[in-house]
């Protein structure tokens, strides 16, 4: 029972299947309901215009009747005679004076109710038009014309004509119309949605082929829909052109990045070498060419550092980062991390676990860096007050490794690209801090390339948790 609201919640307000099925109700309504009204009209007209004709008819036909008749009786009696012979159960006549009084009617009128017969009257009064009237659940078509007899004016003839039961019959033939319109507007909705549907497959499974290419297939990717239209063809094979352009294009930028990053390395490495060497002997510079020397090797190291990212970046790009796996307990990998960062800061980093041993299997040096990189970032963007924590835990087959900082938190809308390439969350900050938006992308490709995951949790003044998942 919950099916169909399920569809109707999926359903998407700006779907072209929901235009184009909207747009052909709304024509089909139009069409069909204008075809019903036009119709019922029509009839009507018909129905009026048959009635219209025979009280003509007897309008015509009454003064000479009544001019027969007067030559065997006396005039009133003959019009009474002429207006009986005219009258039957449906056809109703009677005679109003000049001055608007009840001459002569038919004996058929008595078989009216009361109330019937005085509307009818009171309609009389106004002015007539051949149209349906309604009066009492009954249908009646009613006309008016100058009585005259051999030149003389005798008063206003009234025509009344009963047509409750072909009325009826057309009411009900009008609602098995509009039964049919709507039956025929809901089958033809029907078919042109699921023929809609069936025309814009096509354009799905070219949606649903493009949106699984990785960067890996963009220049093996070829893009082709059998049994569709022309248009769809077309489309599949400019989008196979552009995602060939798009490769070359990715190569280019990759194989630029990797070649610049390695040439620029080695005399970079040489500078702060140099630059170090003469540090060393320090006894020989002024204070102010020791602080520009220690300023130009920091930034030297630094950039090392960036060109050294961007190379792991290049290489796992180009499906050349190797990984050395092997089994190791992560208890004590992770104890021997936090040592080496101890070192470096004075920070209280605390380790938590509720396994021991845990096992799993990472590159030795790779997962290093991934733990080092993390901490350090924790380091940075919190108070030197807060302490660190790294939580231990074993859930089946998947070890997890958190690492907790109560800093300033991380704004949730950027939450879901903190590790992408060169992205920083605040510049001013990034800066003040050194960083240069590579690290977190570095720690999810190395991750990855492990087979394990990593994703983080953060509130703004709470702190935030980053947490890596490896296989066991």
């Amino acid at each position: 029972m919950k099916q169909p609201t399920k569809i109707w919640l999926n359903l998407d307000p700006f779907s072209l299947q929901l235009r184009l099925t909207i747009g052909i109700a709304t024509f089909s309504t139009l069409i069909l309901g204008s075809f019903a009204a036009w119709t019922s009209w029509k009839m009507q007209q018909i129905l009026i215009d048959s009635r219209k004709h025979d009280i003509e008819q007897i309008a015509k036909r009454l003064p000479h009747d009544v001019q027969l008749y007067s030559e065997m009786m006396q005039p009133e009696t003959g019009l009474q005679k002429a207006i009986n012979n005219l009258a039957s159960t449906n056809i109703l006549l009677w005679v109003k004076s000049p001055d608007n009084k009840i001459l002569i009617k038919s004996a058929t009128l008595d078989l009216l109710s009361d109330s019937t017969v005085n509307e009818l009257m009171s309609l009389s009064n106004m002015q007539i038009k051949a149209q349906i009237y309604k009066v009492n659940q009954s249908y009646f078509v009613m006309s008016s014309s100058s009585l005259q007899v051999q030149g003389k004016y005798l008063g206003k003839l009234f025509v009344v004509h009963n047509i409750t039961r072909e009325q009826t019959m057309f009411m009900v033939m009008l609602q098995s119309l509009n039964i049919s319109c709507i039956l025929a507007i809901i089958v033809i909705i029907t078919i042109s949605a699921f023929y809609i549907k069936r025309s814009l497959q096509p354009l799905r499974q070219l949606s649903q082929m493009t949106s699984v290419i990785s960067i890996a297939d963009l220049g093996k990717a070829q893009l082709y829909v059998d049994n569709a239209p022309s248009e769809v063809k077309e489309l599949a094979q400019t989008l196979t052109m552009l995602l060939s352009r798009l490769s070359q294009s990715w190569e280019q930028e990759r194989e630029f990045v990797s070649n610049v990053s390695h040439e620029l390395r080695t005399p970079l490495t040489i500078v702060h070498g140099y630059l170090q060497s003469v540090l060393r002997r320090q006894n020989n510079l002024t204070e102010i060419q020791q602080e520009a020397l220690e300023t130009a090797a920091s930034e030297a190291e630094r950039t090392i550092r960036l060109l050294q990212d961007l190379l792991d970046l290049a290489r796992a790009d180009s499906g050349y980062l190797n990984f050395q796996m092997k089994s190791y307990v992560l208890n004590d990998l992770v104890e021997e991390v936090v040592v080496m960062a101890q070192k470096y800061s004075d920070r209280l980093i605390t380790i938590e676990s509720t396994a021991y041993p845990i096992e799993v299997k990472i590159d030795y040096s790779r997962f290093k860096q991934i733990l080092l990189n993390l901490i350090d970032n924790a380091i940075k963007y919190s108070e030197a007050s807060t302490p660190i924590i790294l939580k231990l835990n074993q859930f089946h087959d998947k070890a997890i490794i958190q690492i907790c900082d109560k800093g300033y938190g991380i704004p949730l809308q950027h939450q879901t690209r903190i590790f992408e390439r060169f992205y920083r969350v605040d510049e001013s900050r990034s800066h003040a801090t050194g960083g240069c938006g590579l690290g977190l992308s570095i720690v999810k490709t190395l991750v990855e390339g492990m087979g394990g995951s990593v994703s983080v949790q953060s509130k703004l003044g709470e702190g935030s948790v980053f947490t890596i998942t490896l296989l066991t």
